[in-house]
């Protein structure tokens, strides 16, 4: 992922701080993500969500609300109807950059900002919420005893998070007055509504009034023990990875042709976190799995290892090949289930005069009505699949250092 930081006009003029995570590779769609209240663009959920979201192709702007971050202007004087004109200003910027927004999320009141900003985004076909409130006035429960004094005086102080901020008494008027029912009713676009069972800073009752006043399509995703920030990795990697899949059934995906030389596109590893192995890995913009290594080896076990991969490989080409030569021949296969083991042994073990080796071991089951003639002319088959013959052949591996500036051309 590379970035790409600028400024744009918000709804007042005020130039607020973005930033534009690109992929490193295909760019197949443009989200727009709206932090929580009062927090800012580089919130650590925002960050994580972005990164993830970035790497499965699809670039994620992110922004600082006006008055916030590194943004210009007063928080003091903005409302919730101001953030909502702050995030349509900034799909403009999208749009006038050719990269008009497809995908919108929002995290906390900025998911209630984008239920009612959405409408007013004709690129936009898919709407994310992370632990939105339905009623924008849920978060004057923060401000405990300032209320009133916000109110009668104007404005005010209040602690949240641990620093003081100033809230205008419009702000509290505005949002008041704000009912978003009937904006999700006419929303017109689907809806991904994600809250944690547990979350004691905007219940998930929430979510469930956002999911009834919706209409189809919709869906329900729980984050389970998450905290309302989404503070912690695997919980922000999980929002992430859930609304790249689901958003790719709504958005029309820009897939590129595969680059010249790589008929079956470019398999690319990212690693998730320096201080582990897990590992992203994307055959091509269409396709997500995740290594690991078991923990007793420093991993998390969140995915497949290495030798699990090939291991996969060789069952899966095994199968295919095995099908297709049933078909073509017409036998009654029914099923093929095919066990791939993984081992290093000795040479000797092997009936070869080489050092150890890796050995992989195959059983494979075949159902249907088929004679022991047909059952052995299979299991032939069976070694013949390219995989197969690539492992005894060995495979010749180049290996070059790329230079950054050719990871957008991938």
């Amino acid at each position: 992922m590379h970035t790409e930081r600028f400024t744009f006009p918000g709804h007042s003029g005020d130039l607020l701080a973005a930033r534009l995570d690109l992929p490193d590779g295909a760019h197949i769609a443009t989200a727009l993500l709206a932090h929580c209240f009062t927090c800012g663009k580089d919130i650590m959920a925002a960050r994580r969500i972005a990164a993830r979201l970035a790497a499965q192709g699809i670039a994620v702007l992110r922004f600082d609300f006006t008055g916030l971050g590194h943004s210009g202007g007063e928080f003091e004087n903005t409302s919730f109807t101001s953030n909502v004109a702050d995030l349509v200003a900034a799909a403009d910027t999208l749009d006038e950059r050719g990269m008009a927004p497809s995908l919108i999320i929002g995290h906390s009141l900025g998911g209630a900002a984008v239920l009612r900003a959405s409408g007013q985004i004709p690129s936009i076909k898919a709407v994310a919420t992370i632990g939105a409130p339905f009623d924008p006035e849920h978060v004057t429960h923060n401000f405990n005893d300032a209320l009133d004094d916000i109110v009668t005086k104007g404005a005010g102080e209040v602690i949240l998070g641990g620093r003081p901020i100033r809230i205008g008494a419009e702000f509290i008027e505005d949002v008041k007055a704000s009912e978003l029912a009937p904006d999700i009713a006419n929303l017109n676009k689907a809806l991904l509504v994600m809250h944690a069972p547990l979350d004691d800073v905007v219940g998930v009752e929430n979510a469930t009034r956002i999911f009834l006043a919706a209409k189809h399509p919709k869906s329900f995703v729980t984050l389970d023990d998450a905290d309302h920030l989404v503070t912690r990795q695997k919980d922000a990697d999980y929002a992430a990875d859930v609304i790249a899949s689901w958003a790719g059934k709504y958005l029309d995906l820009k897939h590129p042709a595969p680059p010249i030389g790589a008929p079956e596109g470019v398999t690319r590893t990212d690693e998730v976190d320096p201080n582990g192995f897990r590992q992203d890995v994307f055959a091509g913009p269409k396709h997500h799995v995740v290594a690991d290594e078991p923990e007793s080896y420093g991993g998390t076990d969140q995915g497949l290892t290495p030798y699990q991969f090939l291991a996969a490989g060789l069952g899966a080409c095994t199968s295919m090949t095995i099908r297709m030569y049933a078909r073509r021949k017409k036998w009654p296969l029914d099923h093929v289930s095919v066990d791939v083991t993984h081992n290093r042994v000795h040479a000797q073990d092997a009936g070869v005069e080489v050092g150890p080796l890796d050995q992989f071991t195959r059983k494979i089951t075949l159902k249907g009505k088929l004679d022991d003639s047909q059952r052995q002319r299979l299991l032939e088959i069976a070694d013949k699949c390219p995989v197969h013959r690539s492992l005894e052949a060995g495979a010749h591996i180049t290996t070059e250092l790329k230079p950054v500036a050719e990871a957008a051309l991938i």
